[in-house]
């Protein structure tokens, strides 16, 4: 099935010249485009992968100039103003550029906003999002330029990462429950911007820190966040991610959205993904929301699970778990 507004819109594709297309997922219908023409921006492993697995060239970050874009609207405003700005600036002077979005994701109100900004053309409305074009002007959305963010003291974070503007609660509940040693050879599985990683690499003990991310954006942040020769940045999907050797202990924060929807089976994804990649006496230390299901999961894939008290007191949003000694998983 084709995208349904793509599909109307390419009249105006150039003749020559590669397209660019801003943060395309796997679910995007890319049939009506020619995929030998085109490249995609996409630092989410797992969009980033199954892109590339139907042949079309892809990175994290733009390698320009092109010929035109196409901008998938993201939902974080400050990320989407971001990525026109990188547009305007990849595309050659006066190349077409399709903004491409749902309501839902706020394309209305950013249509509105380039109108008083620039030259826009009509919309075409169709399965609840619009479509319009810009040109690319050089500086014209200098502004819009992804800016660092100080979400803490000493960390830096950038638009569209998970809690860009601070550090969020469950973290700072899941550190305040972390003992004092730990084990030599850490993980901290869906590591964001690296904050947790910090407090893990302050605990005694400490050898070794494996930051595990699928948003290369937010492991760029991380980088630049811990200068620890300790630490070990890696770009991969979690819940595929196979370790040269096991891990003797884990944090983590497993994500339960896929977009928009909740997603309760992703952290379930993580947590057998974290359970295969730790010793056999390995243990996991792990926040979660309290309504998510969890713990069947967890059961099924640790010998000992002990909800953690923190030092606040029980908190009636987030559960601390550490769980204990993996069950050996049969292979299916």
């Amino acid at each position: 099935m084709s995208h349904p507004r793509l599909s109307l819109a390419l009249d105006a594709l150039p003749a020559a010249g590669r397209i660019a297309l801003f943060r395309p997922t796997a679910a995007t219908d890319l049939t009506d485009l020619p995929a030998a023409r085109l490249h995609a921006i996409q630092g989410f492993r797992p969009d980033h992968d199954a892109i590339s697995a139907r042949g079309i060239a892809v990175s994290p970050a733009p390698e320009g100039p092109y010929a035109g874009a196409v901008v998938f609207l993201p939902r974080a405003k400050a990320e989407a103003r971001a990525l026109i700005s990188a547009a305007c600036a990849a595309v050659v002077p006066g190349g077409p550029i399709w903004i491409d979005g749902q309501k839902t994701d706020g394309v209305d109100s950013m249509l509105k906003e380039l109108r008083g900004r620039m030259s826009v053309s009509d919309p075409i409305a169709k399965a609840h999002g619009k479509i319009f074009r810009i040109e690319a002007l050089p500086g014209a959305l200098s502004d819009w330029e992804a800016a660092p963010i100080e979400a803490a003291p000493g960390f830096t974070t950038l638009p569209g990462v998970f809690s860009a503007d601070g550090v969020d609660r469950g973290s700072e509940l899941l550190a305040a429950c972390l003992p004092q040693t730990l084990p030599g050879r850490m993980a901290d599985i869906g590591a964001g911007w690296g904050w947790l990683a910090a407090q893990v690499l302050a605990r005694k003990g400490v050898e070794s820190l494996d930051l595990i991310e699928a948003e290369a954006s937010a492991l760029d942040c991380a980088r630049r966040n811990i200068p620890d020769p300790r630490a070990r940045f890696l770009w991969a999907d979690a819940t595929q991610h196979t370790p040269e050797a096991r891990y003797a202990g884990a944090v983590m924060n497993p994500p339960f959205h896929t977009g928009r929807s909740a997603d309760p089976g992703l952290g379930q994804a993580f947590i057998r993904a974290a359970a295969g990649m730790l010793s056999l006496s390995g243990t996991l230390w792990m926040v979660a929301n309290r309504h998510l299901p969890y713990d069947e999961i967890l059961r099924a894939c640790f010998h000992e699970v002990t909800e953690i008290t923190p030092p606040s007191g029980r908190d009636s949003a987030f559960r601390i778990t550490r769980a204990e000694r993996p069950i050996p998983q049969r292979r299916r």
